[in-house]
């Protein structure tokens, strides 16, 4: 189940980051061969490339990708290493976890401002926040039981 649920998260962030090349594709060509620009493929470029990024970060890409300072993480001990990952976890999963309902109001409330062009209704825009907040929440929670159980300290940055 976990795989499938991982490939069809993976395969609508690819879908989305190819209707992003095509809208971009589009944009180039009316504007520079057709000296006819598109306000829409704007509006669209910025409404997917904050879907895709968004999206990517809480569902694509792994945690052992991310861009992590692991100097120190790679010159203390295994129990230090636990430590480390458990108060982590706890502080960007707790903050998220704090701030989910205010950033969940906020997208809410904006549903009823609509983008210029397209009239998509921002509450549509700024949800994958949302989903982001609530991934790290439940990334952070799955890390504190790995680090408990001693998962994943011994080489988890190490190239």
């Amino acid at each position: 189940m976990t795989r499938w649920l991982q490939s069809a998260a993976n395969a609508l962030g690819g879908g989305m980051f190819l209707t992003l090349f095509i809208v971009f594709i589009v944009q180039i060509t009316a504007r520079f061969g057709f000296n006819k620009p598109l306000p829409w493929t704007d509006e669209a470029a910025v409404i997917l490339y904050v879907w895709v990024i968004l999206w990517a970060a809480a569902t694509v890409v792994p945690e052992r990708e991310h861009v992590v300072f692991d100097l120190l993480w790679n010159s203390v001990s295994w129990r230090t290493r636990q430590v480390m990952k458990i108060a982590g976890n706890l502080l960007i999963g707790g903050l998220a976890l704090v701030g989910l309902p205010a950033s969940w109001d906020y997208v809410h409330f904006m549903a009823r401002e609509g983008s210029p062009v397209l009239n998509i209704s921002f509450m549509w825009v700024y949800l994958p926040f949302v989903l982001l907040m609530a991934a790290l929440v439940v990334r952070s929670v799955w890390g504190i039981w790995s680090a408990v159980r001693g998962v994943g300290l011994e080489a988890e940055f190490q190239s």
